[in-house]
């Protein structure tokens, strides 16, 4: 297996510390958005990246219309317990 690192900004970990604490959900489909609070998450690209690189994932497989709670998988989980800005992958 290869070992990626990647660079995650301050913007990045407060999406993932968001999750973490259970205030995030994400939007439907292969693209999803991320919502903290109930409000849209502007790095749109950003959360693709989290997801894409498994990260973060819905609980649940919704519609494009709808939303599931949003959770830090273990790399995410790793992510932040790791304290700095880069993350293994």
């Amino acid at each position: 297996m290869i070992e990626t690192t990647i660079e995650l900004s301050g913007r990045v970990r407060a999406m993932l510390r968001a999750v973490a604490a259970g205030r995030a959900e994400l939007s439907g489909g292969g693209e999803p958005d991320l919502y903290v609070d109930g409000l849209p998450c502007s790095d749109r690209a950003a959360i693709h990246d989290l997801v894409h690189l498994g990260l973060v994932r819905a609980l649940a497989a919704v519609r494009l219309d709808e939303r599931a709670v949003a959770e830090l998988t273990e790399a995410g989980r790793a992510a932040i317990a790791q304290g700095s800005n880069m993350c293994s992958r």
